[in-house]
């Protein structure tokens, strides 16, 4: 199950409002979507968890680039809410590198030699490119000037991390109404 929020800081305080993510491709729509939620370039946060498994923060401040952490990148990469933010630059990739396996080098008949290597090649480069880490990666400062550091943010839990953002932000009360 999913839950995907945007939060945006206005004059008053906090306004958060549910979102659909159904229509949004690239990291630029997301981007886009949060710039629509507030039009005075206030700062907005898309909150987007997976329960159980991992939680996603995008922070847009005005036309600044958007600011992505990602509490387990390989459980978001089996999502399609994930791989909106696993951007290559994320992961540490080259942009625009291909995720996958050249297509053209890979023994696809199996009548090549070392058939049965090909598998414990793999399993013994888990750095291989296109291999997305476990655990946390991005901006791990991405909250650093609303009171929520680097160490805290990494530990969370995935299914209490947005709520405790939210209360550390001031604005539990607007996130719960969404809910």
């Amino acid at each position: 199950m999913y839950f995907a929020a945007l939060l945006a800081r206005t004059e008053d305080g906090w306004e958060a409002s549910d979102t659909e993510l159904d229509d949004v491709e690239t990291l630029s729509d997301l981007a886009d979507l949060a710039r629509e939620a507030s039009p005075d370039e206030d700062t907005v946060f898309v909150l987007i968890e997976q329960e159980d498994a991992w939680f996603g923060l995008v922070r847009v401040d005005g036309e600044e680039d958007p600011r992505i952490f990602v509490s387990d990148a390989a459980a978001a990469a089996r999502s399609a809410y994930g791989e909106l933010l696993l951007t290559d630059e994320l992961l540490g990739r080259e942009p625009g590198a291909d995720d996958g396996p050249d297509l053209d080098a890979l023994d696809l008949d199996g009548t090549e030699d070392g058939e049965s290597g090909e598998e414990s090649d793999e399993e013994q480069e888990p750095n291989a490119a296109g291999a997305v880490p476990h655990g946390p990666v991005g901006d791990g400062g991405i909250l650093d000037d609303l009171g929520i550091g680097e160490k805290e943010l990494r530990v969370l839990d995935p299914n209490e991390a947005l709520a405790e953002i939210a209360e550390a932000l001031g604005a539990s009360e607007v996130l719960e109404t969404v809910r």
